[in-house]
């Protein structure tokens, strides 16, 4: 049936074997002809078959930023993100950059070189910090003025967040030279990530002074910002600064970030009160830390089980009076609430009938 089929198609198109061998390579030809019309007609480009082939990331098309990606960088000053702990926190962009750059600025050359080493950066590194900036400023202007591209980064994190490198930036924009950044790792932002405290709106405050009094009067002007506060601090006055906040901003929820992205990463949250008696307890912490405050009047409350606990920590250090006003002060619970909480939780935790922990003075 199928032979039968075909032969019959032939028939059909009225012509002999001789003819349709003709027709057939008349096709053949003129398929040819309309494929290389169709590959070079008008308004399109040939196709190139021969020759040096485009990059893959060229040959991506209409993808402007893998187009952009793929071209040199243009001469000018580029602020580059590095690392806060682990080096292989650092993005693709970053590493390209710092290869193609004519010299690096760096805060420390060995903190820098460390980076460059686990990376394969070989580009000059240079020194640019607070106590060489005077000087170094005018000959970094120098090289981006005659076209230079120059990378510039900190110790760790986003540089010019409490990093010296303003006043180049702003002699750049003066000058009519390139400024751009290479976005990428922040202390401060993974800091107020990682607290647990308000992140719509906050405050990035820096370090804050070195002595109390000048620390408390920083407070004081911080005191009615309506948003979560971001501080820096050395370990070394961490227990300080901490009692100083909750002297002056008040009993607030607080957070102290170290280590982060490490090996011993750690995260602590609590009141300010209770996190300054435990820095104070404990001595200084490894490395700077990250401390997140929240807003004023911000509702934290803590759930049932993390007020037990904190009742039953307070209990172990003083009485039931003394316990009732350190949670209500940390926690920003009424009194009351805390004393009849506190009331309950003795009653389950009685031995013979007589309470655990400190006797009562003068409870209400």
């Amino acid at each position: 049936m199928a032979r039968q089929i075909k032969n019959s198609g032939k028939k059909g198109l009225g012509s002999s074997p001789g003819q349709g061998s003709s027709c057939a390579q008349n096709s053949r030809q003129n398929s040819r002809k309309d494929k290389t019309r169709s590959e070079q007609g008008a308004g399109s480009k040939p196709t190139h078959r021969t020759g040096r082939s485009k990059p893959l990331v060229a040959a991506a098309g209409d993808n402007k930023a893998d187009n952009k990606a793929s071209k040199p960088f243009e001469p000018g000053l580029y602020l580059v993100a590095t690392p806060i702990g682990n080096l292989e926190d650092v993005t693709l962009r970053a590493l390209r950059l710092l290869k193609a750059a004519h010299v690096i600025a760096c805060e420390d050359t060995r903190v820098t070189a460390r980076l460059a080493t686990r990376h394969g950066i070989t580009t000059p590194l240079t020194p640019y910090h607070e106590h060489n900036a005077a000087k170094a400023r005018p000959r970094l202007m120098k090289r981006l003025e005659s076209g230079e591209t120059v990378a510039l980064v900190s110790d760790a994190g986003t540089p010019l967040v409490s990093d010296p490198g303003y006043r180049l930036v702003r002699a750049c924009i003066e000058a009519g030279v390139l400024v751009t950044a290479v976005p990428g790792p922040s202390s401060v932002l993974a800091g107020l990530s990682l607290s647990g405290l308000p992140t719509d709106r906050f405050l990035f405050a820096g370090f804050p002074p070195t002595r109390s009094a000048g620390r408390r009067k920083t407070l004081m002007d911080l005191k009615q910002v309506p948003a979560t506060l971001v501080f820096m601090e050395s370990a070394r006055r961490l227990a300080r600064s901490l009692a100083d906040m909750a002297r002056v901003l008040g009993p607030r929820q607080g957070a102290v970030a170290r280590e982060m992205t490490k090996m011993f990463e750690e995260v602590r949250r609590g009141g300010l009160d209770e996190l300054a008696a435990y820095y104070r307890e404990t001595g200084p912490p490894k490395g700077e830390v990250v401390i997140v405050v929240a807003p004023p009047g911000e509702d934290l409350s803590p759930n049932e089980a993390d007020l037990d606990r904190r009742i039953l920590e307070a209990l172990k250090e003083g009485s039931v009076r003394d316990a009732a006003d350190r949670v209500a002060a940390e926690t920003r619970l009424a009194r009351r609430h805390v004393y009849t909480r506190i009331l309950e939780l003795k009653k389950t935790q009685t031995t013979g009938g007589k309470p655990e922990g400190r006797p009562e003075e003068g409870a209400e």
